[in-house]
């Protein structure tokens, strides 16, 4: 039986999608709620109201609360308490254990890794709950407009792909910056996508990466599908679905600190892969299992994904040409590293159930000349590519 819901956030169409996303959206400001005349008070009661209901049903209950330093509070909530198991297939279950990550060329870099703002107030959440950011009205107003693939907006990529095929992870590490927006209504994303199905039917995929959410910091996110964006799926844990296991990371958190042009890199690791004894998708941070997707909630995803994509996309809804908005560090690859954004230690895992280097991956860009990619081989790096690049210039109308 499959799992539906009527949010789409995570999209998982035999997808599974890792990303760095940067939004530099203040979504309010164009979603239908907000911008609604009310033609009575008792109708703003009844918004009002249906919101106040809406956030009792996404904050639960917590035993510790953590003030972060971006302002942010921090739910720490019994790990059987959090959303998922609101869901009716996972209804009284308890998470389950991490399975042991296939072995293989799984191996990251050493540079120093991103963590969360929430973390550096020195306070952690106690065995047995995990970290939540509380979802506040404004959340929830951003949540209608917040849809990554909506046919309104204008999308410009420069990403690595593989060929079709049966695979049961992937991986890779990518370098996090701030990138400029023009807008209030862009998102400049670094992604690792996983993905079965056809687009606009029945695409699975399952997303994670760091974003800019409204206040313009860097934030981790998910976000899973099961029907296109259709009526399935959720960012973080905004609908049941994704199992949380871990206490160290909070989804939709900050990420700090941030790489500088020609100065320290800081990057996150991020991991993928199907458990071959339950089917769940397994989600690695670092050095940290952060939970699943329960395999009930897919349909193509019950089995292999059939696509990977690693990259940058732009998403913006007001410039159906190029926008002055920025991909990555705003550079163009061929600036190099400490210059440009980069993906490397690039894996899949195959039909042996082996972490392997991509054979012959393909890249592309849809306007090179506003944002561009390169891609490589190398011994330090294996596969690796330099991506992203400023938007509009002289050479990009």
């Amino acid at each position: 039986m499959d799992v539906s819901s009527p949010i789409i956030c995570l999209l998982l169409h035999s997808l599974v999608f890792v990303s760095l996303f940067y939004c530099n959206n203040s979504l309010e400001t164009r979603n239908p709620l907000v911008n609604q005349t009310f033609q009575s008070e008792d109708e703003l009661v009844k918004l009002k109201e249906t919101i106040a209901i809406r956030l009792k049903q996404l904050n639960k209950p917590a035993v510790k609360t953590i003030q972060s330093p971006d302002g942010d509070i921090i739910d720490c909530v019994l790990t059987h308490q959090q959303p998922a198991f609101d869901h009716p297939l996972l209804k009284g279950q308890k998470p389950m254990d991490p399975p042991e990550m296939p072995k293989g060329n799984n191996q990251i870099s050493n540079l120093s890794e991103s963590i969360q703002l929430w973390s550096l107030s020195g306070e952690s959440c106690p065995d047995g709950t995990i970290p939540i950011r509380r979802i506040t009205e404004q959340d929830l107003l951003r949540a209608n407009s917040d849809i990554r693939f909506g046919e309104k907006f204008n999308h410009q990529h420069a990403v690595q792909v593989v060929k079709d095929a049966a695979y049961y992870g992937a991986q890779a590490t990518m370098n996090v910056w701030n990138p400029h927006g023009e807008s209030k209504s862009v998102f400049s994303l670094a992604q690792m996508r996983i993905m079965s199905g056809t687009y606009g039917k029945d695409l699975n995929t399952i997303e994670v990466y760091p974003k800019i959410y409204g206040d313009r910091r860097t934030r981790f996110f998910i976000f899973w599908t099961a029907d296109a964006y259709q009526h399935t799926g959720c960012y973080n844990l905004k609908c049941p679905g994704f199992v949380q296991t871990n206490k160290a990371i909070a989804l939709g958190a900050a990420i700090s600190p941030i790489s500088t042009y020609n100065g320290n890199q800081f990057q996150i690791s991020l991991f993928v892969w199907k458990d071959e004894m339950t089917g769940n998708w397994w989600l690695r941070y670092g050095d940290k299992n952060l939970g699943y997707w329960p395999t009930s909630l897919f349909t193509n995803l019950k089995n292999a994904a059939a696509r990977v994509h690693w990259g940058g996309e732009i998403l913006d809804e007001q410039y159906e040409q190029a926008s002055s908005t920025q991909m990555g560090s705003g550079h163009f690859p061929d600036e190099g590293y400490k210059n440009a954004s980069y993906f490397n230690h690039i894996y899949v895992i195959d039909s042996r159930r082996l972490w392997i280097q991509p054979t012959d991956p393909m890249i592309y860009a849809d306007r090179p000349n506003c944002y561009n990619i390169i891609g490589g081989l190398d011994s330090s790096w294996g596969t690796y590519f330099y991506y992203g690049g400023p938007g509009k210039n002289k050479n990009c109308p």
